[in-house]
């Protein structure tokens, strides 16, 4: 099935998905995804996509869809596609809705959606601090209109995005993004409740094998002025520069952008 804008296609279960496919999706959300920037059938950190897509489902639905079958789809949905350079969004429903004292009733399916590569913002990027705390972060799931609305309320007044500071005064996760921070000698994690990321997972194991010192930390706003940088990551991007935090400004530090983009760089891009 495509877009409207023809650019776009989107499967089921290995075939093209009809309106009365998508319909339990429109109407419920009860769902979970991962997304992924493919080039020539290639994904790097695809074993994480893989964990997520397992973990979520056990967690959501008591049941998982094998890694093979997760595989065999994407890889059927790419070539549909046809392009060399794709965006793609891996997402696990049940067409039933029903559940019962086991958990979901009926097979889980699988959306696979494929539209063309993104490369997301150049930055640098200025984010609002708001008070948010997502529902169950630790998922990628549908259904999160308050990311869309604090990104737009952001824009509107003036910044580039947002992020989310939660009950404890501490930094959390951006709308869409992971961050880390740079004190000039280590990245900083937050410690929070965050969807810890596919790209922050690839960092995370080649920062470390690159010798690069890291450190899990509570961030709070009064911290912000004190670091040497900040990015947002996502499948997009292993790093974008941010240089405020609201009113307090942060250096836009490039070598720590580089330094992101080699260590995602070491990690090896996988055949589906």
């Amino acid at each position: 099935m495509f877009d409207t804008d023809g650019l776009s296609l989107a499967q089921i279960d290995g075939k093209p998905a009809t309106v009365a496919d998508l319909t339990p999706l429109a109407f419920a959300g009860f769902a979970h995804f991962t997304a992924m920037q493919v080039r020539n059938g290639r994904v790097r950190g695809l074993d994480l996509h893989l964990e997520r897509l397992r973990d979520a489902s056990r967690a959501l639905f008591d049941a998982d869809i094998a890694d093979d079958r997760v595989r065999s789809q994407l890889r059927s949905a790419i070539a549909a596609a046809g392009g060399e350079a794709l965006s793609v969004t891996a997402t696990v429903f049940t067409r039933s809705g029903e559940f019962t004292a086991a958990g979901e009733k009926g097979d889980l399916s699988l959306l696979i959606r494929t539209s063309p590569a993104s490369n997301g913002p150049e930055g640098p990027l200025r984010l609002a601090a708001v008070q948010h705390e997502r529902v169950l972060p630790g998922f990628k799931h549908n259904g999160e209109t308050a990311k869309t609305y604090y990104l737009r309320d952001a824009i509107k007044r003036g910044f580039d995005d947002a992020i989310f500071l939660d009950r404890q005064n501490r930094l959390s996760e951006a709308t869409i993004w992971n961050v880390a921070y740079w004190d000039g000698s280590a990245v900083i994690w937050p410690v929070a409740d965050v969807l810890h990321g596919v790209t922050m997972g690839i960092l995370k194991r080649q920062l470390t094998e690159l010798g690069v010192l890291q450190r899990d930390v509570a961030v709070t706003p009064e911290m912000v002025g004190g670091f040497a940088g900040a990015v947002v990551m996502n499948s997009w991007t292993p790093g974008v520069s941010i240089i405020a935090i609201g009113e307090t400004a942060i250096p836009a530090a490039p070598q720590f952008v580089e330094l992101l983009h080699k260590a995602y760089l070491r990690e090896p891009n996988v055949e589906i």
